[in-house]
């Protein structure tokens, strides 16, 4: 199951080498204004990660330009957003509590994340992610459309290959969602 990944350092090391790629793209891609990009990584405090791996995951890749100090926050698998639960987390938790049944509630207590916690997570995926850019501009590629209310479930079942790689392929899917903030308000 999807949730076993949770326990599982390796999957999250996968995860952690593929942000240090994507850290090093964006610093390869420089600042707008042709200044030298400095590492200036954010501090984390990630909830939902192994003891194992925590480490690896207290810090957000990012950069800041030598010039005009303009900041650059890389593209991640590992965070969507400035959630403090890890992508993972967001996405099998919410998928999880689509039901309301007691394997989510399950979940919820293995990860500690409060069941009001995925409540917002779930209002978020169906109310507003379907209208993020990213969501408006790739849903035609999935036909049929995954329905909107059973996100991110729906969206998850419309990735192929074993539920490391769907899952792999959906946390790739949302990069850009984890560098714009705009796209990711969540009321409390």
């Amino acid at each position: 199951m999807c949730h076993a990944l949770l326990q599982d350092p390796n999957f999250f090391r996968l995860l952690c080498r593929m942000d240090e790629e994507l850290a090093r793209e964006a610093r390869a891609r420089g600042c707008p204004c042709g200044g030298v990009l400095h590492r200036a990584d954010y501090p984390r405090k990630p909830r939902a990660c192994p003891a194992a791996v925590r480490a690896e995951f207290e810090s957000r890749f990012s950069f800041c330009c030598g010039l005009c100090r303009r900041r650059t926050t890389a593209m991640s698998v590992r965070f969507l957003g400035r959630r403090v639960y890890l992508a993972l987390a967001v996405v099998l938790g919410s998928a999880r509590h689509a039901g309301q049944n007691p394997v989510a509630a399950r979940l919820a207590t293995t990860l500690t994340i409060p069941l009001r916690t995925l409540g917002r997570w779930r209002q978020w995926w169906c109310q507003q992610f379907p209208l993020t850019p990213l969501w408006q501009g790739a849903c035609a590629r999935f036909m049929p459309p995954p329905a909107t209310d059973r996100f991110p479930a729906s969206l998850l079942a419309r990735f192929t290959g074993d539920a490391e790689e769907a899952l792999l392929r959906l946390l790739v899917f949302l990069r850009p969602l984890t560098v714009s903030a705009t796209a990711l308000r969540e009321g409390r």
